[in-house]
């Protein structure tokens, strides 16, 4: 059911042209109320996608009644004519819902630097489509008409005492903060107030798609989007909702780790006893950024050197002769020296955790990254053909 699960959603995902392989690549989201609230996070990067321009606008009173999304297509970096195309995405949308363009959201992913005139029409037909074709089980399909690189479709659902939390999100590459590159709606039948859920979303994105660092790169495209509705009519506890919420999003930001572009390893990079959370956050995502580190375990070489030498370009408080390191359970470092053999650690099965042990505090936090392999490589040299 996707985002369709929770009360008062309908959702739809047509094929309109854009992917030469023929399946659906236009998503439409839309809240049919009591309640029309939204939030929304952004990529970081500087330079922003036509979608991205637009739905910061759009989201600024924190009403959203529908979120438009396309693959095949990143429109970014495609001039006024990319911003015109999602302007009038926005208004067809609002057209055909009667509802007000700036309550549209528009998200796009594909390419960067392609657009014209076809790709507008066949993203405007799409849009139609979509709407002419809404449900209240058309989520599975949106989820879909998302998908780019992605093998699978990612979705996840979350019930509690009568409201329900349900998304959908797509991402294989370009998976770096901030946000990792991915287009995310969440939906949900519970009663929040605009800037509680704006809190919220915040605090799930912090500690879970932020934290999914596949390859270092940063999307001109990346959105996250909740919207509440209300529909359940009932007002669950802020912190009870923001757990939820948070496992609902890991439950996401794991799926986009494990289908990340030519990976065989998904590594938890776990960072403990740090001197503060941002610091753990600093080293894990040292880790995760070092290639000579994702090359070995693509080797299945426990290398615990290379982990030592990652987080020593941090400015994180440690003393480098007193980390410890774990892989897949064996304890390969101690106080920066060798422990066990490394040929008691088993890195052929593709989940990998990796502890580094800091002694300096009680902070601790996660990383999800994956290894650098030859299919990476492969994907990303010949994706734009």
């Amino acid at each position: 059911m996707s985002v369709t699960a929770p009360a008062g959603f309908e959702a739809a995902g047509v094929a309109a042209g854009l992917k030469t392989t023929g399946k659906p690549d236009v998503a439409v989201v839309v809240n049919r109320g009591p309640r029309k609230v939204g939030a929304a996070v952004f990529t970081s990067n500087r330079a922003k996608a036509n979608p991205i321009i637009w739905s910061q606008q759009a989201v600024a009173d924190r009403v959203v009644e529908a979120v438009v999304l396309n693959s095949g297509g990143a429109n970014c970096f495609t001039g006024s004519f990319g911003f015109q195309t999602t302007h009038q995405t926005a208004e067809k949308a609002a057209e055909l819902l009667d509802i007000s363009a700036g309550d549209v959201l528009v998200c796009s992913t594909g390419l960067i630097g392609t657009g014209d005139e076809v790709f507008r029409a066949k993203v405007l037909a799409g849009t139609e489509q979509a709407i002419a074709e809404l449900s209240a089980d058309g989520g599975e399909l949106a989820a879909q008409a998302i998908m780019t690189t992605d093998t699978i479709a990612k979705t996840a659902v979350i019930s509690r005492d009568g409201w329900t939390i349900g998304g959908m999100a797509k991402g294989a590459g370009m998976l770096a903060p901030g946000l990792a590159t991915m287009l995310v709606v969440i939906t949900t039948d519970a009663v929040l107030e605009p800037l509680e859920a704006d809190a919220v979303l915040r605090r799930a994105t912090g500690q879970t798609f932020d934290r999914l660092d596949s390859d270092g790169c940063m999307s001109t495209n990346d959105q996250v989007t909740l919207l509440a509705n209300g529909a359940s009519g009932i007002a669950p506890d802020l912190d009870d909702f923001s757990a939820a919420l948070t496992e609902l999003a890991q439950q996401l930001a794991v799926k986009l780790q494990g289908d990340a572009e030519g990976a065989s390893h998904d590594i938890t990079i776990e960072v403990q006893n740090a001197a503060s959370e941002q610091e753990a956050v600093e080293v894990g995502r040292s880790v995760a950024r070092n290639n000579l580190f994702k090359a070995a375990i693509f080797g299945n070489d426990p290398n615990w050197g290379r982990v030592l030498a990652a987080i020593g370009t941090t400015s994180a408080q440690f003393d480098p002769y007193d980390v410890d390191v774990w892989m897949n359970g064996v304890r390969v470092c101690s106080e920066g020296g060798p422990d066990r053999p490394r040929e008691e650690v088993d890195l052929t099965p593709r989940a990998t955790h990796l502890i580094i042990d800091l002694k300096v505090g009680e902070a601790t936090a996660s990383i999800l990254t994956n290894d650098l392999t030859h299919d990476y490589v492969h994907e990303n040299s010949a994706y734009a053909s």
